[in-house]
């Protein structure tokens, strides 16, 4: 856990103050999290570090976030994090397990998963999942995974175990952990994805059933 807090503080001061569609800024012993959005706004309003779940939860609208890499997290509210501890307990709640993975990538122990082999790897009503064809596999994630409306992660694993690209719908940039996945061409620190999330594992699902004959009477 501490490891992961230093990692954090060390790529804030050498690399850049933003992380997803977070700001943090350093501000009297400790740390100020904010939307990137909201960078300069006086109207916001201070939130405890507890309530950093809530606010991950909900977009603006109230509606439930499932994908808290989604470009909608809610705007309006700042934390202020006492130290590399509860920075790491803010980013962690908003972004759930993107520091392990980051840390895993620094230091250059990320194992990555081709999205064949995790839908190989489902059981039960998931089985079904790996009935999906290339074809449906590069419409799917071109639209599930694209920076824009999708996940603002950048994605690290192929489509397959012959290191075919997850989409041809997809731009180069979002294979790149260097851009910056919100269009805003900042410099950032990357949300990286080393295997498919359940989300799009579930979609495939879909896709499938939707493609399937329907049964005889």
């Amino acid at each position: 856990m501490k490891e992961f807090g230093q990692l954090l503080e060390s790529l804030l001061a050498e690399k850049s103050s933003r992380i997803g569609q977070l700001e943090i800024s350093a501000s009297a012993g400790g740390f100020v999290v904010c939307h990137r959005d909201d960078v300069g706004r006086d109207d916001v309003t201070p939130r405890e570090i507890e309530d950093v779940f809530e606010i991950a939860k909900f977009d603006n609208s109230g509606n439930y976030r499932p994908l808290k890499t989604a470009p909608n997290l809610r705007h309006g509210w700042k934390i202020f994090a006492n130290n590399s501890a509860e920075l790491q307990q803010a980013v962690n709640a908003i972004y759930p397990g993107r520091l392990a993975v980051l840390h895993a990538f620094e230091s250059g122990k990320l194992v990555t998963t081709s999205l064949r082999e995790t839908l190989s790897r489902q059981s039960g009503m998931y089985r079904v999942a790996a009935r999906i064809s290339d074809q449906q596999l590069d419409d799917l994630v071109g639209n599930f995974c694209r920076s824009d409306g999708g996940c603002l992660r950048t994605i690290l694993w192929k489509r397959d175990d012959k290191g075919t690209l997850p989409s041809t719908q997809l731009p180069s940039e979002k294979f790149d952990p260097a851009h910056d996945q919100t269009g805003r061409n900042e410099k950032c620190i990357p949300l990286l994805c080393q295997e498919a999330c359940n989300l799009l594992v579930a979609a495939c699902r879909e896709k499938v059933k939707e493609g399937a004959a329907p049964s005889a009477p």
